[in-house]
């Protein structure tokens, strides 16, 4: 029985599967596959007016055709038109290609030109058999993004068939009014095939009316999807967690500090989602030692509060292990039982962890991904607290969540997000911001020095370490790469030991087993190790007040938000607090603006929104968006007031138009949105 087309025109299985690389599985997609550029073939350039480096289409007759050997295999081809010769060669060619270029044959040639010993050639150049009735194309001719296999002609014919149907526009005419965008029809046509006179250079910059109407769809999409799925998540019901103050307030009483006054906001935020029959979905960010982790234990209590548990759960055991730390005692003072849960356990450990947790005995559960796997249940989850949220992938929150019925969930993040951002792929959030330092929190100085000047450093670590204080000294690697050629901890922590051996040198990393790693923070924790090498698993949650020097090598190699974050782990006491940021000539023009951006501020929300503009929203995103692909069309500093727009016609779409909505959803989106609120 034959399986029936997802596309309007014939398609054969093997086409099929190459375009499904593409993610084009239907027509939509196939309509929304806009070129990467375009070419002109509209036009015929003289020989004799050909420039090096630029892109033309020649006419021209072949003089001559041979094979050379030298310096390898090629056919090689002396062609002319009424004013000039010009050069050809082909390095990959088929039998058929020599017998096809015969002395007085006509062609064109679209390439790029270059200057040749002889004088002007292209290599490799795409042609085609014409005569001099031989019609010109009246329109550009798009060059599509394409995969291995799929060539041009056949891409375009797959995208024309697509287009041969009307396309209907999802919006109405007096919303495009409003909007002053284009019909969709029009748009998606003019990319595809713009007019001979278009500019190329408005095309290409995105500025043409066309992409904006495309910029628009886009973040419109977005925001029905994700709006709806915060409609829909309104909708669910889950137990509402009150705030009783008996657990809450005992804790504030107890710790040495008061509450900023942007915690204090961030937790009122928290403390009423809990209080409301729907589910939290919740994002808590803040600068590196703002304050988040204080606010997330008041949540876990109101939690607790109301005969429900609470899971704490980390990307790496490092800051799973210090969250347990520095909260169980104070947890265990108001009478509750913590557990702690890891893939580095024992398995009688973890089995022990868990049967406490399936019986209630245990009120709040400390750990990592080992939380979610498979086996271990929960007697009553009412809230996730998920740390660094955007290094989880979606199914593996969504199977934490599973082990609740519909549990509150508050995420948070130190690496903040800049406002389009929060904006676009965040809007089926809410989100409460700490935007403010506690006081006493000590300046750190960042210092750039090339790694020529190496011994200076060395000195500076000794200097520091022996008059009391401590050091990290952060590598990029574990172990040798061929490739990379970095530094790696193990060889850097032997040629410390060697060129500073008055002091107590510690190394830890990922591949250290738990029980050797926790010796090694326990010991730099208790100032028994002067200079701890480290590679980047300190970047979060590891807190030692006297810790107030860091030397990171290879910085250049590093993004901004890492770099942050690293930093964020001195300045905690009451010392002058330096960074040094190790580096490597010569430097890229990415490399030296990150550098400059993160010797320039200590600003964390100015840093991610260079960060965006630097290397655009995936990293900030991490996994968390695997059901919402990335913009292919806006972009996020650019397209602010598309994005302001969008959010508010979102609202309006839903709310009046749910036909309209549900047309877009399906054009823009498909079926990839299910998992865009997770």
């Amino acid at each position: 029985m034959k399986t029936a087309s997802p596309f309007s025109f014939p398609v054969s299985p093997a086409l099929a599967a190459k375009l499904a690389k593409l993610g084009l599985t239907r027509d939509a997609d196939l309509a929304l596959h806009v070129p990467l550029r375009w070419e002109d073939e509209t036009r015929l350039t003289a020989i004799r007016d050909l420039l090096p480096g630029e892109t033309a289409q020649v006419q021209a007759t072949v003089r001559d055709a041979k094979i050379a050997y030298k310096p390898r295999r090629m056919l090689t081809l002396t062609v002319e038109d009424a004013g000039g010769v010009l050069g050809i060669r082909f390095l990959h060619f088929y039998p058929s290609h020599t017998k096809l270029f015969q002395p007085g044959e006509t062609f064109r040639f679209i390439g790029e030109v270059r200057g040749g010993f002889l004088g002007p050639e292209m290599v490799h150049p795409r042609f085609v058999r014409a005569g001099d009735d031989t019609p010109l194309p009246g329109e550009l001719t798009p060059v599509y993004p394409t995969t291995a296999g799929l060539g041009q002609a056949a891409l375009r014919k797959a995208v024309q068939q697509a287009l041969a149907s009307p396309l209907p526009d999802t919006l109405p005419p007096a919303w495009l009014a409003k909007l002053g965008l284009p019909d969709f029809e029009t748009s998606i046509r003019t990319l595809h095939r713009p007019p001979a006179d278009a500019e190329l250079v408005t095309l290409e910059s995105r500025r043409h009316p066309a992409w904006q109407r495309l910029a628009f769809d886009e973040l419109l999409a977005q925001q029905l999807s994700l709006t709806a799925a915060r409609a829909a998540r309104r909708r669910q019901r889950t137990a509402p967690l009150p705030a009783r103050h008996r657990l809450t307030r005992a804790f504030l009483a107890a710790l040495p500090f008061a509450l900023t006054e942007a915690q204090q906001r961030a937790w009122s935020e928290i403390a009423a989602d809990l209080a409301a029959p729907h589910p939290m979905r919740r994002l808590l960010q803040g600068d590196v030692g703002s304050g988040k982790t204080v606010v997330a234990a008041l949540a876990c209590l109101q939690a607790v509060e109301n005969d429900f548990q609470a899971a704490f759960m980390a990307p790496t055991e490092i800051l799973a292990e210090q969250h347990a730390k520095k909260l169980t005692p104070l947890f265990e003072s108001l009478g509750l039982a913590c557990a702690w849960i890891s893939g580095g356990q024992r398995k009688t450990q973890r089995t022990a962890a868990w049967q406490a947790v399936a019986t209630g005995e245990a009120h709040i559960v400390f750990g990592t991904h080992a939380l979610f796997q498979e086996g271990g249940r929960f007697r009553q989850l009412g809230l996730v607290v998920v740390d660094e949220q955007h290094r989880f992938g979606v199914g593996q929150r969504l199977a934490l969540m599973e082990k609740g019925q519909e549990p509150h969930q508050l995420m948070m993040s130190a690496t903040p997000i800049p406002r389009t951002l929060a904006m676009s792929f965040f809007a089926d959030l809410d989100v409460s911001t700490i935007d403010a330092l506690p006081p006493g929190r000590t300046p750190v100085v960042t210092k750039l020095v090339s790694a020529a000047r190496r011994d200076g450093v060395l000195a500076r670590v000794r200097d520091a370490c022996l008059a009391g204080g401590q050091a990290y000294w952060v590598c990029p690697l574990i172990e040798e790469s061929e490739k990379l050629q970095l530094q790696t901890a193990e060889d850097t922590f032997t040629a410390l030991s060697t060129q500073l051996p008055e002091l107590h040198i510690g190394l830890v990393h990922g591949r250290l087993k738990p029980a050797d790693k926790q010796a090694v923070m326990t010991a730099f924790q208790a100032g028994d190790i002067h200079l701890l090498v480290a590679t980047t698993v300190i970047e979060v949650g590891v807190d030692v007040p006297n810790a107030a020097l860091m030397v990171i090598e290879h910085a250049e190699r590093m993004g901004l938000a890492q770099l942050h974050q690293l930093r964020g782990r001195v300045g905690r006491g009451s010392r002058e607090s330096v960074c040094v940021l190790l580096y490597e000539q010569p430097l890229s023009e990415l490399a030296r603006a990150r550098l400059r951006v993160i010797f320039e501020s200590t600003d964390g929300f100015e840093i991610a929104r260079q960060d965006l503009q630097l290397r655009g929203p995936g990293e900030l995103l991490g996994h968390r968006q695997s059901g919402l692909p990335m913009l292919r069309f806006a972009d996020l500093e650019r397209d602010v007031a598309l994005i302001e727009a969008a959010r508010d016609w979102a609202r309006r779409c839903l709310a009046e138009r749910p036909d309209v909505a549900a047309a877009h959803i399906e054009r823009w989106i498909g079926a990839r949105q299910a998992l865009s609120s997770i």
